[in-house]
């Protein structure tokens, strides 16, 4: 959770440099999301809204994609949402993606989908009650959300740039997980499995990894072997050039695996819930 990448997404289309944080953030995600696609066999996936991740816009879907899911998103930004379009067929890969300006209706039949997602952009709703009965009505076997883990120490340090008049668009309240958990309910969703995610060695800071690391260990000392590199990007391995690079990622993972659930509640950067018919 960054409230910065409301003014400069566009720079990372240019530049793909998303840092160590969203590097690593990236392929836990792409852990979940590929169990879950195997355990309810998952085909069709709408995500919606999709602006929200700290880093390339658009791409929460791609290791799906290519695993031959059918990827539908929206977005409410026109110029954005081609720049995603144009992303993604550099990859060779298929969408199918909407405008949508502000969540309140989703243009779709009942059943279409048979998972929709929502990662870290829930307070981008106008109405989350009218969002998630729409959300419920056109997906048919999964509903997964992530939102930023309220408890955590980063969360808590950067909601503090937050007011209600610098950034009119963002409603922090839509991401309360009680909130969410109670509306799903009366949609007919009962939530399945619900966990920390994303709870790697550093805090959930607005500062580069790199940065971070080498103020903790000291700037004369070499970074640690997986982020020796001054560029960390997911895109080359979408692009079938940097095959180690999960193996990289998983280096971090030690909390992720281990730490109790008292310490990922106040660490970890985000919290997920999934939910079924």
């Amino acid at each position: 959770m960054a409230i910065p990448i409301l003014h400069d997404w566009e720079k990372y289309f240019s530049h793909p440099h998303e840092g160590l944080g969203s590097s690593y953030e990236r392929i836990m995600l792409n852990l979940l999301l590929s169990r879950y696609q195997q355990q309810y066999q998952i085909n069709t996936i709408l995500e919606t809204p999709s602006f929200g991740f700290t880093g390339l816009s658009g791409i929460n879907m791609v290791a799906l994609a290519q695993k031959g899911c059918e990827v539908s998103l929206e977005d409410h930004n026109h110029h954005r949402l081609q720049m995603i379009t144009d992303l993604w067929h550099s990859l060779n890969l298929p969408l199918k993606h909407k405008y949508n300006e502000d969540y309140s209706v989703l243009d779709y039949p009942d059943k279409s989908f048979d998972m929709g997602y929502n990662f870290s952009a829930m307070w981008f709703t106008k109405d989350i009650a009218l969002f998630l009965s729409e959300l419920g009505r056109v997906c048919s076997k999964l509903i997964l959300i992530c939102v930023p883990n309220r408890q955590g120490i980063g969360y808590r340090m950067q909601i503090k740039d937050y007011s209600p008049n610098a950034y009119p668009e963002l409603k922090p309240e839509h991401l309360d997980p009680i909130s969410i958990t109670y509306l799903m309910n009366k949609n007919g969703w009962k939530l399945i499995d619900k966990n920390y995610i994303d709870c790697p060695p550093w805090p959930d800071i607005g500062m580069n990894k790199e940065l971070f690391f080498k103020r903790v260990v000291g700037s004369n000392k070499p970074a640690p072997e997986p982020i020796a590199s001054n560029e960390v990007s997911i895109m080359p391995y979408y692009q079938g050039n940097d095959p180690s690079f999960e193996s990289r990622m998983l280096k971090f993972s030690l909390l992720e695996r281990f730490a109790p659930p008292c310490f990922q509640k106040y660490w970890a950067h985000h919290q997920y819930l999934a939910f079924t018919k």
